[in-house]
């Protein structure tokens, strides 16, 4: 796994430059967020992603043309069409005969990747198979949306799934995923004005009586209470789910990596899943939250940091827009 956040960054002293109403400590206390790496004017998800690749193939010994699929979960393309995949695949000098996917996830597109890949390989269609994530929310936010603009980072990942793993570096088998779909919930978190359904409207600020900004529909809306209601009651019947459905128990995963929504949140969910400190991992306060490149830089940074050995299990859960989320657990070999 490695992963690219943007040079260019955003912190709390900036925020509240522009919020006074909200000073650094408060924007702290809520989010657990210090600082979000923000895309450049003319850096895209593309962009981002070819570095996250070319980061990756740093990383291992595998030859480009070994590569046979890409697939690549982001909810900012750089186009309606073509998919960003293929655009990727000639950027990446990738061969003519690997397959190349966009697939439109957001805060849980790690986990439902990695049950692409895994089917992928296990049916045959693929050996080596390139997951990316790339997102670039904060060109979707409002400039006057303090809430949203508190909250997101930009950041890209890569992770090789791969039928033949090199056992010089990190590898981990997938278990049996598990998924949720809740789409009663699709306009909690929504861009509206981005597809072909309402493509030629455009929609005036909306403020409340005190002047804070509330929506503009062409803009990124997030009902963060709706959001975190279904977080906090869909996810612990999630984590049980896919600990049953892969055989294991609650005491023998090593670590939980979570969406890295806030750490508010985090918190509140871990203890509704009765999951202790110590085996759960937040990595947020200076990169925000990436929504489907959380997982993997946590799940990176995890790596690099505490060196999970031999059978060690690692569960991750990834909830959010659409509503939709997912869970699955890996096994470090």
């Amino acid at each position: 796994v490695a992963y690219y956040l943007p040079e260019r960054t955003l912190d709390n002293a900036q925020l509240e430059k522009e919020f006074p109403e909200w000073s650094v400590d408060k924007i702290s206390r809520k989010t657990g967020i210090y600082t979000r790496h923000i895309a450049g004017e003319d850096e895209f998800s593309s962009d981002m992603g070819l570095v996250a690749i070319n980061d990756l193939f740093d990383k291992i010994s595998i030859d480009k043309n070994e590569i046979d699929f890409l697939l690549f979960c982001t909810q900012s393309p750089d186009y309606l069409l073509p998919t960003t995949a293929c655009i990727l695949q000639d950027r990446v000098g990738l061969s003519n005969s690997c397959g190349a996917l966009d697939f439109n996830l957001g805060c849980s597109g790690y986990i439902y990747g990695l049950g692409l890949a895994k089917g992928l390989i296990e049916s045959g269609q693929s050996k080596n198979l390139l997951l990316v994530t790339s997102e670039t929310y904060s060109k979707f936010i409002h400039k006057n949306d303090k809430s949203n603009r508190t909250i997101f980072g930009d950041g890209a990942s890569a992770t090789l799934v791969t039928s033949q793993p090199d056992r010089k570096n990190f590898t981990a088998k997938i278990g049996k995923p598990v998924y949720g779909t809740f789409g009663e919930g699709y306009n909690k978190l929504i861009l509206k004005n981005s597809g072909i359904k309402h493509k030629c409207q455009t929609s005036s600020d909306n403020y409340d009586n005190d002047g804070n900004f509330l929506f503009n529909d062409d803009y990124l809306f997030m009902d963060g209470k709706e959001i975190f209601n279904f977080t906090s009651f869909k996810v612990p019947p999630l984590i049980e789910s896919v600990l049953n459905r892969n055989e294991t128990y609650m005491e023998d995963v090593t670590m939980h990596i979570f969406h890295q929504a806030n750490e508010y949140m985090l918190n509140f969910v871990r203890q509704r899943c009765n999951i202790s400190k110590d085996r759960f991992y937040i990595s947020i306060e200076d990169v925000g939250n990436t929504v489907s490149s959380t997982i993997p830089i946590a799940l990176s940074r995890y790596i690099d940091e505490q060196k999970p050995t031999h059978g060690n299990k690692i569960l991750m859960s990834g909830f959010g827009v659409g509503l939709s989320l997912g869970a699955v657990i890996i096994e470090v070999e």
